[in-house]
């Protein structure tokens, strides 16, 4: 039985109209499939619980529901609590604004020929640098006006990601205790 918290983040779920997914219903799922202390944050797939068995195997099973449930595949991207520290220790730009710097979380960490295929993109006053299995990010002006082309350089890392800013990552730090 685990024991072990873990903050899980669902790629793209309630963004842009496409692939919505109640987060009651999320804590729902995950306790159904054996998590405990559940707990979601906003409503972008921020689930933190107590996975039972191994991490990766409930991601993957929380998927498989969430594929079986709702009809769309999202990956789900898990860290514990000293890793999402880390992370944001890890973070190697200067924050000026923390909603303007994001960490994309991966699954694994990108080849170094994606990483340099990726470094081809253009990046505008944007910064970007892989620590790891973090895709770290800074935007000169907000995500939403980004200079560098996240989508194509995305791609070509050719991994699974899920981005959240300063934030968020300090506020699921402190929901898992």
């Amino acid at each position: 039985m685990g024991t072990t918290i873990r903050i899980i983040m669902l790629r793209a779920v309630n963004v842009g109209g496409t692939a919505k997914l109640p987060m009651a219903e999320l804590r729902e799922l995950a306790a159904e499939l054996g998590a405990t202390d559940v707990q979601t944050y906003i409503r972008s797939g921020n689930l933190v619980c107590v996975p039972p068995g191994v991490p990766e195997e409930f991601d993957r099973a929380l998927e498989k529901a969430i594929k079986t449930k709702y009809g769309f595949s999202r990956e789900a991207i898990s860290r514990s609590p000293a890793e999402l520290r880390a992370a944001l220790e890890a973070h190697p730009f200067e924050v000026v604004e923390p909603k303007y710097s994001y960490i994309a979380f991966m699954n694994e960490a990108p080849t170094s020929e994606a990483i340099a295929k990726a470094s081809t993109y253009q990046r505008g006053d944007d910064q970007w640098e892989i620590i790891g299995r973090d895709w770290h990010i800074r935007y000169a002006h907000g995500a939403g006006k980004p200079g560098m082309k996240a989508a194509s350089i995305a791609r070509a890392l050719n991994v699974p990601t899920t981005a959240r800013n300063l934030n968020t990552v300090r506020k699921l730090i402190s929901l898992a205790g």
